[in-house]
């Protein structure tokens, strides 16, 4: 298997926080330069060294950064938009200065590249037993027993390749019924709320933080058909903004969250607010080492555990509003 080679340049202080983040997009391990760990290192006054090659004097004044590895693949492709969308987020957050530049470099791949050359990976896609996801740069074959579901997901997480945005298809297939009304929190794409509404949702809800996700959530509905009065789109925080959360309204039969654990976690109280009694909450996007964490939180506040799928290291929680 090759690997993508991802270099992300933050602050010494940040180094460590940035990680545990990453680790919850699925990075497994970590090769860190620190400059000030160097400086460190050549102050220390009892190191016991005659020689120090010319090469690793140089490490005084490099960029502190962060390295990891990501499958040359589909799924390695979606976690980097994942990650991409990360950085974003945090760039344009209050402590943007503590993360510092977090200027990302992939391998060999320029930045300005980067738009069309992780789109060989993605092919049509059969997702549960009704929907074709099909990248719209593809052409599939026609398949009369599958709706198809055409997504560009821009830089925005949601091609369907990833095993958290399957699960989570196919739970919403699994538990939809018709007319119902779906909250998509942390849309990305909106693949998984455009789905939905494919499905026989009556509309749909779609709400990110970042501006991007919001407007390719918006284009790719357009693109599949759906109506712009069935389909809301918002942009913003709904920890943070109560006229948002105000908008979105309540008595949502489903709502979805395809993000990550500390952010569902976080969000946990939040979900009952959106959700009429004994509706449906799918939660994804979180690794599986961290599934009774994200379960616990969620049933402390009230929802009943109905069942949790898990694929290639990641999960999906299908629950009820227990009120």
């Amino acid at each position: 298997m090759n690997w993508f080679e991802i270099t992300v340049r933050t602050e010494t202080p940040a180094v460590d926080v940035l990680c545990a983040m990453l680790t919850d997009y699925g990075v497994r391990g970590f090769s860190v330069t620190d400059k000030e760990s160097f400086r460190e290192f050549l102050e220390d006054k009892d190191g016991k060294w005659d020689y120090i090659e010319d090469d690793l004097m140089g490490l005084a004044d490099c960029d502190t950064s962060v390295t990891f590895y990501l499958p040359q693949d589909a799924q390695g492709t979606e976690q980097l938009a994942g990650i991409r969308a990360l950085l974003e987020q945090l760039r344009a957050g209050e402590n943007a200065a503590f993360f510092g530049t977090l200027a990302l470099s992939c391998g060999n791949v320029r930045e300005e590249d980067w738009a069309n050359e992780w789109k060989q990976y993605f092919k049509p896609l059969p997702v549960g037993k009704r929907l074709l996801i099909q990248p719209s740069w593809e052409t599939a074959p026609p398949q009369d027993e599958r709706i198809v579901l055409e997504i560009d997901p821009a830089s925005s997480f949601g091609t369907g390749q990833h095993d958290t945005t399957r699960l989570c298809l196919t739970l919403i297939e699994d538990v939809l019924h018709e007319g119902d009304r779906v909250l998509d929190v942390g849309c990305g794409s909106g693949i998984l709320s455009i789905g939905a509404m494919l499905l026989g949702a009556g509309e749909a809800a779609a709400v990110d933080i970042a501006e991007n996700s919001v407007r390719t959530a918006a284009e790719n509905a357009a693109k599949n058909g759906i109506p712009v009065e069935k389909y809301t789109v918002c942009c913003g925080n709904i920890c943070t903004d109560a006229p948002l959360c105000e908008k979105l309204g309540r008595g949502y039969d489903l709502v979805c969250a395809n993000i990550v654990a500390d952010v569902l976690i976080a969000m946990a109280g939040l979900f009952g607010k959106f959700l009429r009694p004994g509706g449906h909450l799918i939660v994804s996007g979180i690794i599986s080492e961290r599934t009774q964490e994200v379960l616990s939180a969620l049933v402390q506040v009230g929802f009943r555990q109905q069942s949790i799928q898990e694929s290639n290291g990641w999960a999906a929680i299908l629950l009820t509003d227990g009120r």
